[in-house]
């Protein structure tokens, strides 16, 4: 039979029998083990520093406690163990639970460790424990291996599973080291062979309790750090919304500035805007890329800003040195654009908005899938605005009649993928943008069209 310790009272005073050392090696081969499996972080032994300057606090505080008794405040000696008790009233004791089928042995440690200060609950069977700690909480678990009515090892299996972050130290009198290596592997704390001194009880105690505390003081750091980063990266994205806001505001402050230079064409940008956001999202383009063509679209006409009044307001027709010159707003819009990094793919629709999907277009004279996706987009919803609006030169057709010569250029002038989505779009919705913009009030943003709806709604 082996036993931990058996505690006398005498006069008021503890004595501890020592036990047997007989296998005192073994003892110690499976401790040098289990210190080289088990890996204490930073993060404990930082908790080890601040336990020992709140014990130096404590400790102090006994001192005053002992000089103010010296000087006959009170005639009552301190007993030995007396800073122990403090420190131990001091902060929530911790709790344990001991499983062991021998009534003697789980009664002297739980005296030995209620001595120090910790509030032990005992149990017979690895069964009546996982019953207590279905209604309990524990601090640390201390378990024989080998018992009647249960296996150690099983238990430590559940716990591990149910409990990852409550240490387990497997007590035994098991003398095989591939026992001890299993039970660490496993996921045991430590493992305390039987029979052992008192103090390598405690001491064990005191390792298992400092890791149950670094290891929740990490995974409080973790939470906290979480939350931190969420609230931060919501605090971003509200910042990088507002900033784009600004960018589009900016934007439109540009098309207000051109209709002005070209009133010929007022509001010719957000109508055609509106249409290019329409039809791309028919053809299942993303949000993200919507935004981009959105405000290519919107920018297009921005390099007739350095075209000379005399060829953008002429009313009668342009010679062809003119017309060269008046081509240049395609690379003037672009080399304007591209420098700005958050308009630097808006760029590109900007720069091939006049080209034809046979290639007959300019400046480039790209053709097919080599022309952006947004601009052969562009180029359907430029062609019905500049077909449906007034000119000097001409009074707006019908949407029908816009739709017949979209049809009839299919191919040569548009993509005829994006043709046929067009074709698909009833005639009631562009007349519905366009009665949106025409009678819009100052708030009115044509990129708000281009926001999800649960944004918009926002």
């Amino acid at each position: 039979m082996h036993c931990l310790c058996a505690w006398t009272r005498n006069n008021g005073t503890f004595w501890a029998v020592m036990y047997s050392k007989q296998h005192n090696w073994l003892y110690k081969e499976i401790r040098a083990l289990a210190h080289e499996i088990r890996i204490d972080s930073g993060r404990m032994n930082q908790a080890r520093r601040t336990e020992r300057a709140n014990a130096a606090v404590l400790e102090r505080l006994v001192l005053d406690l002992q000089t103010n008794e010296a000087e006959g405040r009170s005639t009552v000696p301190v007993p030995a163990d007396h800073h122990a008790r403090t420190m131990a009233r001091a902060r929530k004791p911790a709790r344990i639970l001991i499983v062991d089928d021998e009534t003697h042995v789980r009664s002297m440690m739980g005296a030995a460790l209620e001595h120090h200060g910790y509030d032990v609950q005992l149990a017979s069977s690895g069964h009546e424990a996982l019953n207590i700690l279905d209604t309990d909480l524990f601090d640390l678990v201390l378990t024989d291996i080998v018992m009647q009515d249960g296996n150690g090892i099983y238990l430590l299996d559940r716990l591990h599973g149910k409990l990852p972050n409550l240490p387990v130290v497997m007590v035994s009198a098991v003398h095989d080291i591939s026992v001890a290596i299993d039970a660490m592997r496993r996921g045991a704390y430590d493992y305390l062979l039987k029979p052992f001194e008192c103090e390598h009880l405690v001491a064990t105690v005191v390792r298992a309790l400092e890791h149950r505390q670094a290891l929740q003081e990490s995974h409080n750091y973790q939470q906290n750090l979480e939350q931190v980063v969420r609230a931060r990266t919501e605090m971003l994205r509200q910042a990088m919304e507002d900033l784009e806001h600004s960018y589009d505001v900016t934007l439109e402050a540009l098309g207000d500035a051109l209709d002005l230079k070209d009133s010929e064409t007022e509001g010719h940008s957000k109508r055609v805007t509106a249409y290019t956001i329409a039809l791309a999202r028919a053809m299942g383009i993303s949000p993200a890329e919507i935004k981009v063509i959105a405000r290519g679209a919107f920018l297009h006409d921005i390099g007739k800003m350095a075209i000379p009044d005399e060829i953008l307001r002429k009313p009668a027709s342009l010679t062809s040195d003119e017309q060269e010159i008046m081509r240049e707003h395609c690379t003037r819009g672009f080399n304007i654009l591209h420098k700005i990094p958050f308009l630097s793919e808006a760029a590109e629709i900007v720069y091939a908005h006049q080209e034809h999907y046979d290639g007959s277009g300019y400046p480039q004279g790209i053709k097919g899938g080599e022309i952006p996706i947004g601009a052969r987009i562009f180029a359907v919803a430029d062609t019905l605005d500049a077909i449906t609006s007034d000119r000097p030169y001409r009074k707006a057709s019908s949407f029908d009649a816009a739709r017949q010569e979209i049809l009839r250029c299919s191919g040569t002038q548009f993509d005829p993928s994006v043709v046929e989505v067009f074709l698909k779009i009833p005639n009631e919705l562009w007349h519905e943008l366009r009665s949106e913009i025409t009678g819009q009030n100052k708030r009115f943003s044509t990129f708000d069209l281009a926001q999800p709806a649960r944004t918009r709604a926002r």
